[in-house]
């Protein structure tokens, strides 16, 4: 090992650990939240996608030229430290959590450039979706979804000619060979904002995954990046996981509410509501896969492949661009 990787190497290990003092009790919360939250449990599994990410993308990050930026790295670096003393002296856990993202960050300007920096927006933000939103946005966002659901539900149940009644986000109904009515509640948990933060965090995941090949070599930073195919197409993908989660669980609660009127409201407990939850999410990705396939199925190619073609000229005067079919080859020295 030369003396340059062997500094390298306790560098990046002397960072690991001055990280690991300073956000130790940040880190065990994070890691308490994803195991005892529902609402956040995927983020046991981001550590593991952003390790896997890394592995693919190892080639291409030892490609890219280093460029440090030590006065934005420096800015970013100091700004989270203080954003995590205030976060602490304010008893604000969320600030705490996002000043370590903002440290991550602001490390890597530091050291290696805008370059790594972009090169790692996915793993970055698949980091950001991990962390617990304050409980009082996430009050405001599930409430009302838990009306939107229950209205959804009553609106089903009276197009089936079912007697319902509605209070906020509690459905009355009658199920067949009852002689009293029953109360349905659409609890915090039926709300669908464990279904929105979870469908987020794939569709980023997929949309990485399959994103166009071609798009792939244009992950360089600069203006050109935001008007590619790749980046608007996960967008799209990403946004609309959000409608896609909402309807998905919407249709659910009516599924619920509908079984509730013929087999009784005991089905919204036990085995059915644990089966329909892994039903919602198998249908969400599946139309989240549709999304896909249809931004790559109606994707304008030959602009997409004109502007590719270009925009390798800019970066790459020496290299001369031949385009035959659906195939774009190469010639010239690296």
């Amino acid at each position: 090992m030369s003396v340059s990787a062997t500094k390298n190497l306790w560098r990046a290990v002397a960072i690991a650990f001055a990280i690991i003092f300073a956000y130790a009790t940040v880190l065990v919360k994070l890691a308490n939240d994803w195991w005892f939250d529902e609402n956040y449990s995927h983020g046991l599994l981001i550590p593991f996608v952003i390790g896997f990410i890394l592995w693919l993308q190892r080639d291409k990050l030892s490609s890219v030229e280093n460029r440090p930026n030590v006065i934005l790295g420096g800015l970013a670096v100091g700004f989270a430290l203080f954003a995590l003393w205030a976060g602490v002296a304010g008893a604000e856990l969320y600030t705490q959590r996002i000043s370590l993202l903002l440290l991550i960050a602001g490390i890597i300007l530091f050291f290696f450039g805008r370059r790594i920096l972009t090169a790692l927006f996915v793993p970055l933000v698949l980091l950001f979706l991990s962390i617990p939103i304050p409980a009082i946005i996430f009050n405001r966002i599930a409430f009302p979804l838990q009306l939107f659901a229950s209205r959804c539900a009553v609106w089903s149940m009276s197009m089936l000619g079912i007697p319902v009644l509605r209070q906020g986000n509690i459905i009355e109904l009658k199920p067949l060979n009852s002689f009293e009515t029953r109360k349905l509640e659409v609890v915090e948990a039926c709300s669908g904002i464990r279904s929105l933060m979870t469908l987020m965090t794939l569709a980023v995941v997929f949309a990485y995954f399959s994103r166009p090949r071609p798009d792939s070599g244009e992950g360089g930073p600069g203006s050109r990046w935001f008007r590619s195919y790749g980046f608007w197409r996960a967008a799209i993908i990403v946004a609309s996981a959000i409608p896609i989660a909402i309807f998905t669980n919407a249709a659910r609660v009516s599924g619920t509410g509908v079984l509730s009127h013929y087999y009784g409201t005991q089905v919204a407990d036990g085995f059915f509501h644990t089966f329909s939850g892994w039903v919602v999410y198998i249908v969400a990705f599946l139309l989240l896969f549709a999304v896909g396939w249809l931004l790559d199925r109606f994707r304008p190619t030959k602009l997409s492949d004109e502007k590719e073609i270009d925009s390798s000229k800019e970066s790459h005067p020496e290299r001369v661009l031949h385009k035959t079919g659906n195939v774009v080859s190469v010639e010239g020295a690296e």
